[in-house]
């Protein structure tokens, strides 16, 4: 059977200062001692900077992770989920919309490892905190919405559709971005 670790340390303002062990650390030390090689890892912390154009984890808000952690030949891997809560404004009717990323993850981390392709493995410590910001950062939707049905704002008066009936005549739709020539070619043929 495989050892269990929950750690659940708060870090309040997201990350962790220089010298200060990452909220998201897991001891390669004990997982070597493990005749298992094993262990499952449960942890939340709030990590800052969590944000891409159309969508943010709110500062304060915890990520949660649930992981295996398994020693295998050239390193370690870990295998789980990550979740964190996002929100944004939506694309369509610029509302607050909210949602939870839920990110599967399965990386290797290697000791002398190429950083810009494998996440680094410590002597003592394997840090997941870059695993999760990647998998958090990657999952953010960049282009949000409020609900599926959302029916945005009227392009004529701006109303919001969801909240009001719009008594706007139907705007033409144009033809793609080459219409207004289009046009051109009508005039010339008069």
């Amino acid at each position: 059977m495989a050892a269990r670790a929950a750690v659940t340390p708060r870090s309040p303002g997201g990350g962790h200062a220089p010298g200060r062990r990452s909220p998201f650390a897991v001891s390669v030390a004990a997982l070597r001692r493990d005749a298992d090689h094993r262990a499952s890892v449960v942890c939340s912390a709030a990590i800052g900077g969590l944000a891409i154009t159309g969508s943010a984890v709110p500062d304060g808000s915890d990520v949660s992770v649930e992981v295996v952690v398994e020693l295998v030949h050239g390193g370690v891997l870990v295998s789980g989920a990550v979740t964190a809560p996002w929100e944004g404004a939506c694309r369509r009717c610029l509302g607050p919309a909210r949602g939870v990323v839920r990110s599967k993850v399965r990386e290797l981390f290697e000791e002398n490892g190429d950083p810009e392709v494998v996440y680094p493995l410590g002597r003592d410590t394997l840090d997941l905190e870059p695993l999760v910001r990647d998998a958090v950062l990657l999952d953010l939707p960049l282009a949000p919405l409020c609900r599926p049905a959302c029916a945005g704002l009227c392009p004529v008066c701006g109303a919001n559709r969801n909240d009001t009936a719009c008594t706007c005549e139907p705007v033409e739709q144009s033809r793609g971005p080459w219409s207004a020539l289009d046009m051109l070619r009508d005039d010339q043929s008069r």
